[in-house]
């Protein structure tokens, strides 16, 4: 008997006392595993995640928990040889290996790189500005993000044992979640050999994550009101956890991934003799071919002209036929088995309530391999007018249908029928037709390829999802959202409104508020190194007058000869300036000049400006002046600097605000 497969639960792997239940190789049928959860105290384990992993990964800042994760991917990059001969063992080709392993690493590395770059260096994200509650500026809100006290739970599909356990283990990690991973038993195999890698190596904190090897059994049940879980399947089982008590009424949040009718449209200017039309074919072939069409991003649908139908009907079964089905280990092989024998049988139920409604245009042929292996060559049908199945029927394997359409909104509506979708994608060289058909789409679509000669090259392709796009989509999909890059972290924590006094909002978010206390120092801030530097500290400087010379030079200078600052006339009939004003980038400098430190020193450089607005027009003759206020300290952890982002607030001789700006600068951590 082969082994079986254990549980990582309340910082100990677990075997469970029973035989278990066999998991076969989808090519061979032999015995890989067996897994089983019975006896294991699933209580224990969301209590352990609550009690012992969250407040680990809590202690740790956004960009600290960022450098566990690009350390985790770089280290799990160096076991992929490992993870890719298992990995044969769920029906995989090399490359739908690199799809769901490469892929999660590659999904790590990104959620890594934007927690670090959009995150701050703190443990509360704010969100947008603040809003001004009170006449006087003395109340004021300002929401944020905070990270919540449970558990991420999720419940994969058996397509990604690799990729679906990462892609939602990443942002929920940067948010401060435990995540507890329950995988479809078909391939919980190799997601086991992973979690066990992980867990060896000591980089994330314990109670950060667990498996659960087996059945869900009363999961749900211990969860709570801070909980989550990210359920990724069939449509039937989502709708089960929806009617669950833990989330109808113990407020657990559920997020689903579900069945997804995807499609591919040809625009109308698309010919034989256009690149796009080669585009289109490869992509409905290759959506229909990788993983044995077992994605949820597959291509279910194609939705072509009817001038060109049968030509491109035959144009894709043409490629079809040369797709060699076979052995995944073998290089030769385009295309492996499906997941399991029972896997292959639902999709041929499905080919068969097709066919009630499609001709067979390439139809299912014997492979030479073992009789015990889960092959199916590739499928393709026509849908005949009116056909209902291929709109409510998913075969999640290597089938597609054709259908064609006569105008833009009739592929509209037909792209409709599926009733919402994870992707679909646009085939077209007319920005027109773009146009029409994704304004048409978006709203039944969680995302939308618009693929033609110009952006091919670099096309991730129809069925990728990106860590810095959202998956997932409206209606039929499940209406779940995934990845995003930094949306998907705080998908996972709370946004609260804060009402508050200034001082109070620079104390609970860490970011200087317009309106706090400033402490001006003795010495100038730039001479500061991140290790004195405070929020707060403040330079405040000397006038200085803006003359008309000034302005004729800086017009004559940079080529800026706009009349409102060198036609006394003109501008004196503009109801905003009322006569020659001073460029705002002239006041921009100006200020620039009134505080910069010009001295080598902690300060190495500036990196950009955000936020400018010009608020009153400064004329000849008036003299302003700059407050400098430290606003927000950022130390990269991976760099001898930080990012320290400075209030800058101009004023007139009325003490009139003129100009606000945040000033970026890169700061030495040590003098």
């Amino acid at each position: 008997m082969s082994r079986l497969l254990e549980s990582y639960a309340a910082g100990r792997w677990y075997a469970a006392p029973a035989e278990g239940h066999p998991l076969l190789d989808a090519g061979t049928g032999e015995e890989v595993a067996r897994i089983s959860s019975a006896g294991l105290d699933l209580g224990a384990m969301a209590h352990h995640a609550r009690s012992v992993g969250g407040p680990a990964i809590r202690e740790l800042t956004f960009h600290e928990r960022a450098l566990l994760l690009k350390e985790l991917a770089t280290h799990l990059t160096g076991l992929k040889d490992e993870l890719y001969e298992l990995s044969l063992a769920t029906g995989a080709t090399r490359r739908d290996s690199m799809i769901d392993i490469d892929g999660g690493f590659g999904t790590m590395f990104s959620f890594s790189s934007k927690g670090r770059r959009e995150l701050p260096n703190d443990t509360v994200v704010c969100d947008g500005d603040l809003e001004q509650l009170g006449r006087t500026g003395v109340f004021l809100g300002q929401h944020v993000y905070t990270s919540r006290p449970g558990v991420a739970v999720q419940v994969n599909a058996f397509n990604f044992p690799v990729w679906g356990m990462l892609e939602k283990l990443a942002p929920a990690f940067i948010a401060g979640l435990p995540s507890l991973v329950k995988p479809a038993s078909q391939t919980a195999y190799l997601t086991e050999l992973v979690v066990r890698r992980i867990i060896e190596s000591g980089i994330l904190p314990e109670g950060s994550l667990q498996l659960l090897s087996g059945s869900a059994g009363d999961l749900l049940d211990h969860l709570g009101v801070q909980d989550s879980v990210a359920f990724t399947g069939s449509a039937h089982t989502a709708g089960i956890l929806r009617q669950h008590p833990s989330v109808l009424h113990g407020g657990v949040q559920l997020q689903v991934e579900a069945d997804s009718l995807n499609c591919s449209v040809l625009g109308p200017d698309v010919t034989s003799s256009d690149p796009e039309w080669d585009l289109f074919v490869r992509g409905v072939v290759t959506e229909m071919t990788a993983k044995a069409g077992q994605k949820c991003t597959a291509i279910r649908r194609v939705i072509v002209p009817s001038a060109v139908a049968d030509e491109m009907t035959d144009a894709i079964a043409t490629r079809l036929a040369a797709i060699t089905v076979g052995d995944p280990g073998d290089e030769s092989t385009r295309m492996g088995p499906l997941a399991s024998l029972g896997q292959r049988e639902e999709v041929r139920k499905a080919v068969e309530a097709l066919r009630s409604s499609c001709e067979v245009v390439l139809d299912e042929t014997s492979v030479d391999a073992s009789d015990r292996g889960a092959f199916m060559t590739p499928v393709l049908l026509r849908a005949r007018a009116g056909a209902v199945e291929p709109h409510d029927v998913e075969p999640f394997g290597p089938v597609s249908t054709v259908m064609s359409y006569d105008t833009l909104d009739e592929a509209v509506t037909l792209a409709a029928r599926g009733k919402g979708s994870l992707v679909g994608s646009v085939v077209t060289h007319d920005p027109a037709v773009a146009r029409t058909l994704v304004l048409g789409l978006a709203p039944w679509h969680g995302r939308i390829l618009v693929l033609d000669r110009d952006d091919a090259p670099e096309s991730t392709g129809h069925g990728s999802p990106l860590p810095m796009l959202v998956h997932g989509g409206p209606g039929r999909a499940g209406g779940g959202e995934e990845l995003g890059g930094v949306r998907g972290v705080l998908h996972h924590m709370q946004r609260s409104a804060i009402q508050a006094s200034p001082d109070m909002l620079t104390a609970i978010t860490g970011r200087w508020t317009r309106g706090s206390q400033r402490t001006i120092t003795p010495e100038h801030p730039f001479r500061h190194s991140l290790a004195t530097l405070q929020v707060g500290d403040t330079i405040a400087s000397e006038p200085r007058v803006v003359s008309l010379e000034d302005i004729d030079h800086f017009a004559d200078f940079t080529g800026d000869t706009f009349y409102a600052h060198t036609d006394p006339e003109a501008a004196a009939q503009n109801p905003l300036f009322g006569g020659i004003v001073a460029h705002g980038y002239l006041i921009v400098s100006m200020a620039a000049g009134l505080f910069v430190d010009p001295a080598p020193g902690p300060v190495l450089a500036n990196f950009g400006v955000d936020h400018l607005r010009f608020l009153t027009p400064v004329k000849a003759g008036d003299s302003i002046r700059v407050t400098l206020t430290v606003k927000q300290i950022t130390p990269r952890s991976s760099a001898d600097y930080g990012e320290v982002r400075w209030d800058a607030l101009v004023t007139n001789g009325d003490d009139e605000p003129v100009a606000t700006y945040d000033v970026l600068t890169l700061v030495a951590k040590e003098a």
